[in-house]
């Protein structure tokens, strides 16, 4: 069904992405929009989009950065958190002010009891993190998630069909949690895992999300083998166009991290590290989200 829309697609966008690279390693600007270099005005158009600014809190040690900080979702998936660790997660995000915080769903009802009457949201995953759930249990996981209180939903696709060219598989496997999502104002962001695919399966990806009515597409669990690349962030958001949010996580541990994410094009970030991100605090010890 989607096979020759989606091929066809994937020929135009490689070959002007493959046009864009080839000037840009020769020095010459493509004029694409997405280069990292002259898309200064990204960060700016992006939060007189909707992004808030808030004062400085008392007891704050550094200059914080809320303009960011209401781009983050501040993550902790570790399956070792306990409720301690994310009582701190809720306390920081709302310190900070940050979008959401994201969390296993086991977690969902206690993050809402801690963040009802904030600013913050409640985020949560499905099918998390290999996204090999049958649709039916992620259907089901989303609909308890949004029952317990969650008001975004991060789903994985499933990796193995999309790279078995079973389309409508995967395109059904998102709508299902767009419907379940949708007539509650619930907002959806598909992984798509992008470090297990190439250019054209990123692509196909993307084009199912957008096409089922996903709200984002979203680059990495944080739980593979690598994480959000500028370049990904840069092709994501070259296919969805304006219309689906480009969200880049797995890997974003600093200021600059987040900085060149927003500047090839995304709109929320995923981090763990999002206390020093917007403090703009070096951080080489965090791994993983």
């Amino acid at each position: 069904m989607y096979k020759s829309l989606i091929d066809r697609v994937i020929q135009e966008v490689l070959i002007e992405h493959s046009l864009q690279k080839s000037y840009c390693d020769n020095g010459i600007c493509a004029g694409c929009g997405h280069c990292l270099f002259h898309k200064k005005e990204a960060v700016k158009n992006i939060i007189e989009s909707g992004a808030e600014r808030i004062s400085t809190s008392i007891g704050i040690p550094e200059p914080v950065d809320y303009d960011i900080a209401r781009m983050i979702d501040h993550t902790l998936l570790k399956p070792e958190a306990t409720l301690d660790d994310i009582k701190k997660l809720c306390d920081e995000a709302k310190q900070f002010h940050f979008a959401s915080v994201c969390v296993n769903p086991s977690f969902v009802k206690f993050c809402y009891e801690q963040l009802k009457n904030t600013d913050v949201k409640v985020c949560t995953v499905i099918g998390f993190p290999l996204g090999a759930t049958t649709t039916e249990t992620k259907r089901f996981e989303a609909h308890q998630a949004i029952e317990n209180g969650s008001q975004e939903l991060d789903m994985v696709i499933n990796i193995g069909m999309l790279k078995s060219g079973q389309y409508d598989y995967v395109f059904n496997d998102i709508q299902q949690i767009v419907l379940e999502a949708k007539p509650k104002r619930i907002i959806v962001k598909v992984i798509i895992e992008t470090c297990l695919l190439t250019d054209e399966e990123k692509i196909k990806a993307c084009l199912l999300s957008k096409e089922a009515g996903a709200d984002f597409v979203k680059t990495s669990t944080g739980f593979n083998k690598g994480g959000a690349t500028a370049g990904d962030v840069a092709l994501m958001r070259y296919v969805v166009g304006g219309s689906v949010g480009v969200k880049a996580s797995g890997g974003i541990r600093s200021k600059e991290d987040a900085e060149l994410m927003i500047a090839s094009g995304a709109d929320r970030i995923g981090a763990s590290a999002s206390v020093k991100i917007v403090q703009n605090i070096k951080d080489v010890s965090s791994k993983g989200y």
